[in-house]
């Protein structure tokens, strides 16, 4: 009996398996991208992915736009194409059609383990109403609010880092990189649902950081299992290891997770505000918001959707700043004259305590922060997914394999389109010869930077654009600042080992590793000294 099921379950699976397959070779045979340009594929089973991994972000992807032109296709997992193109036009279109262009089911699959089905993962009109109830805890006037959080945390670290190269004898070697980690991590605690992580300040972890780590290395790791799981849906019936790690985390999460909600509509309920105390969070301002009278009742967002915010705070505002100030710290070891301009604007400042918008009054603060994200972009390349089909219109025709001058593609249903944001970020075309260089001075320049990147923010695609675009870009931008005004005005940085062997590696975000010890995972080493005013 047992055998009989066995082999009749071995059977569909079979079945399914071997229809799915035809399915997508009848697509890939009809597709009318067939006759794009692009590399050949150099693995049977990888398509060109094996080359995309082994180079440095956007790098094999920017030789092929200059040996192809800025539309072209490359091979995925099992030869399927992808359509890859710096065109602004065809981008905008992308970012713009959002319930046309969504993610990739089996990429949502593995995020939503990690934050559940919380704004990252919507889709369409779930998504909609999830972002016009969270939209209001990201504006200017909240983030105002959260400020001294960020400021606060900065001067612990700023304090930590001055007592380790006191104990150094006067310069240390600090490896940034899990220093800034702690200290996001801290901020969007208190700031996003007034918990205290304490990582600064504490060797162990709380519950709720123990929790997300083990969730998020879980994910971010490669796992043969997780990757044919998360692409063959009939799989992830089968329980693994992993399964059962995720599981206890995510319980351990979403119990602390049920409480802080819990707590912050209770103190809604009997005082019809909150606290100073609570006052400032972005979890209690979307609860208020959630119970708004604007907000008819079927609109409102389920308890389960306002829990999903709290991981999905946790990964949008801890991995991505925390990253981007690390590369901010790495270019100015590179570029001197810059750190030391820097430090001269910032030390013009007569507190240690500036508000949001002291610190936006800083203009060369400014240039470096917009500098930085465009050069050292925290995720440098996001994909979409067609869910019908679609005419996509170019601002620059392509000409096919076969001579033929196309000024639209068609693409297909189940089509997978690359978005690339750090090489639109650094592309000749937009940024002139000198875009592979950190200058925070071209963002002086009299000559208008070029918007015709769909960005939302500064003329570029780092935060995205269109309805997907990153909801909470303001807060980054103003906690970024925070940390470079603390930790610049007090030290100067150089890099503790040659720039030759400082590598990117990407998990969800960029990170820096040395290419000299790869087993060591990702690190940034920089000297630290006080800076002494004369």
């Amino acid at each position: 009996m047992l055998l009989n099921l066995l082999v009749s379950t071995t059977g569909m699976l079979g079945a399914y398996a071997l229809y799915q397959l035809l399915k997508l070779v009848y697509r890939e045979y009809n597709s009318p991208l067939r006759y794009l340009p692009g590399p050949k594929p150099t693995h049977f089973l990888f398509g060109n992915l094996k080359d995309i991994w082994k180079a440095e972000n956007s790098v094999l992807h920017e030789q092929w736009v200059q040996e192809y032109g800025p539309t072209l296709t490359y091979k995925g997992f099992l030869g399927l194409t992808r359509l890859y193109t710096t065109d602004t036009k065809a981008l905008n279109h992308f970012l713009t059609h959002s319930y046309i262009y969504q993610k990739p089911e089996p990429q949502r699959y593995n995020l939503a383990r990690i934050v559940g089905p919380g704004v990252l993962v919507a889709e369409e009109d779930v998504h909609r109403q999830q972002r016009k109830i969270m939209n209001p805890a990201f504006g200017f006037p909240q983030v105002r609010e959260l400020t001294g959080i960020f400021i606060a945390k900065s001067l612990e670290l700023r304090d930590i880092w001055a007592s380790q190269v006191t104990t150094s004898g006067g310069t240390a070697r600090i490896d940034i990189l899990p220093w800034l980690g702690k200290a996001t991590l801290d901020i969007i605690g208190l700031a996003g649902f007034n918990y205290h992580f304490n990582s600064l300040s504490s060797e162990s972890q709380t519950e709720l950081a123990n929790a997300f780590s083990t969730i998020f290395l879980s994910i971010t790791q490669m796992n043969p299992v997780r990757i044919v799981q998360s692409w063959i849906p009939v799989l992830r019936f089968i329980p693994t290891k992993l399964d059962s790690v995720i599981e206890k985390s995510q319980a351990t999460m979403m119990n602390i997770a049920r409480k802080l909600v819990q707590d912050s509509k209770k103190e809604m309920a009997e005082n019809g505000t909150f606290e100073k105390g609570r006052s400032r969070d972005l979890l209690s301002l979307l609860v208020r918001a959630n119970t708004a009278k604007d907000i008819p009742v079927s609109q409102r967002l389920s308890d389960e959707d306002v829990l999903a915010q709290i991981p999905t705070f946790l990964v949008a505002g801890h991995e991505t700043t925390s990253t981007g100030t690390t590369w901010a710290l790495f270019a100015l070891t590179q570029n001197q004259a810059a750190q030391t301009r820097l430090r001269n604007e910032l030390l013009s400042v007569s507190t240690d305590n500036p508000t949001m918008d002291e610190l936006n009054a800083l203009p060369y603060l400014d240039c470096v922060v917009r500098e930085t994200l465009r050069i050292h972009a925290p995720v440098p390349s996001t994909i979409r997914i067609a869910t019908q089909d679609d005419v996509v219109p170019l601002a620059t025709p392509l000409t096919d394999v076969n001579g033929n001058v196309h000024e639209t593609i068609k693409v297909t249903k189940g089509q997978t389109i690359m978005i690339p944001i750090l090489a639109m970020n650094r592309d000749k075309a937009i940024w002139g010869p000198d875009s592979m260089e950190f200058i925070p001075e071209r963002w002086e320049s009299e000559t208008p930077i070029s918007n015709s990147l769909p960005g939302v923010w500064g003329h570029m695609l780092t935060f995205l654009g269109g309805p997907r675009a990153c909801i909470g870009y303001r807060f980054s931008l103003v906690e970024m600042k925070a940390l470079l005004f603390t930790l610049v005005r007090a030290f100067e940085f150089d890099l503790a080992v040659a720039a030759d062997d400082v590598g990117k590696k990407s998990g969800i975000v960029q990170r820096p590793i040395l290419k000299s010890e790869p087993e060591k995972g990702n690190q940034l080493p920089l000297l630290v000294k006080p800076y002494v005013r004369s």
